[in-house]
């Protein structure tokens, strides 16, 4: 087939352009060309911002093409563009979503693709409007979509999320055994699923009718506690997992842009059903977490990606912050709970 990739340098973008280039597809992408290609050889690139809705029709009115894979449409008006660009031109458009359009918590464990959509970020509200418009379009005149809803997803060419977003300071502190800032009391739930099992659902599902005008979670199944996910960052790294717990909402009051996905999405636990991926579309989770960062961190290493713990002020500030107003706040109490006679 020849597939169009709109935003073709993404972590998960580039595995997909892999794996279709490996089964012979016939691969162009649309990218600003502001960001280097880690792809392992050279294809066709359309350079073009596909927010500037006219560039977007000049560039792609010439094209021929089988399929559309939709990465970078964040905004409703990008879905607009997109459909006015591709109606009736394609046999299938594919747009990545993601389960932010379900907000928090969930209302199941694991959720399935029929969870309401109650976003409580920007970006999750704003794929949940994509995504309603898409599957609009699907049943008033069959325009040939298919919704795809990754979780956290990671690999070569990306970090390692934590409750203080994606700096690689925290693989640091960890190696070297200092403390590390973690949500709640990192019991929640929480899943991550690879590039590579992720990009695969991509491939897969192009030219398969029975996904047309569906919706899948493509997500890891490897369920586990905060804590745990971050004790096996602490084994692949030969390092030591101090946890220093904060509430994720007074996390957030202290470090609103780092902690914002802690306070939006990891909070809440993030555990979902991929059983109709796996039937429609072959779903496979491959990689293991633990054997995934053992993967990540090498390539990091490899790149100079990992920022010395030294470097990282801010996380030393924040839980000498914490601890000093935590201990000052126990003290208030106890003497509260003597006057009172509450501890006679």
């Amino acid at each position: 087939m020849r597939v169009l990739l709109i935003g073709g340098t993404g972590l998960i973008s580039t595995a997909i352009v892999e794996q279709l280039l490996a089964r012979g597809h016939d691969v162009v992408t649309l990218t600003r060309g502001q960001t280097r290609s880690r792809l392992s050889t050279t294809i066709p690139n359309i350079s073009c911002d596909r927010r500037d809705p006219v560039a977007f029709a000049d560039a792609t009115r010439d094209l021929t093409m089988d399929a559309v894979i939709d990465m970078v449409a964040f905004q409703l008006e990008d879905s607009h563009t997109a459909y006015a660009a591709f109606r009736g031109r394609v046999k299938h458009f594919i747009h990545c979503s993601t389960v932010c359009v379900y907000g928090g918590p969930l209302s199941t464990l694991p959720a399935t693709e029929t969870e309401p959509h109650t976003p409580v970020s920007d970006y999750g509200l704003n794929k949940s409007a994509c995504e309603a418009f898409l599957l609009g379009r699907y049943l008033e005149d069959g325009f040939p979509v298919t919704i795809i809803r990754p979780s956290h997803t990671y690999g070569e060419g990306g970090a390692i999320v934590h409750s203080l977003g994606g700096d690689t300071c925290y693989l640091d502190r960890i190696r070297k055994g200092l403390p590390i800032v973690v949500h709640g009391d990192g019991q929640g739930l929480w899943a991550s699923a690879h590039i590579s099992d992720v990009a695969r659902a991509f491939v897969n599902v192009l030219g398969n009718d029975v996904a047309i005008g569906e919706a899948y979670h493509v997500t890891g199944e490897e369920w586990m506690t905060w804590n745990q996910y971050h004790a096996a960052v602490a084994r692949v790294l030969g390092g030591r997992y101090h946890p220093i717990y904060i509430p994720a909402n007074d996390l957030y009051a202290m470090a609103h842009d780092r902690a914002a996905m802690a306070f939006e999405i990891f909070q809440w636990p993030g555990i979902f059903d991929n059983g109709k991926a796996r039937a429609d579309l072959g779903y496979e989770y491959r990689i293991t977490w633990e054997d995934g960062v053992r993967r990540t961190v090498r390539w990091l290493e490899d790149h100079g990606g990992i920022t010395c713990a030294e470097e990282d002020a801010f996380t030393d500030r924040l839980i000498a912050a914490w601890e000093l107003g935590r201990d000052a706040a126990r003290a208030a109490l106890h003497d509260v709970l003597l006057e009172t006679g509450a501890m006679e």
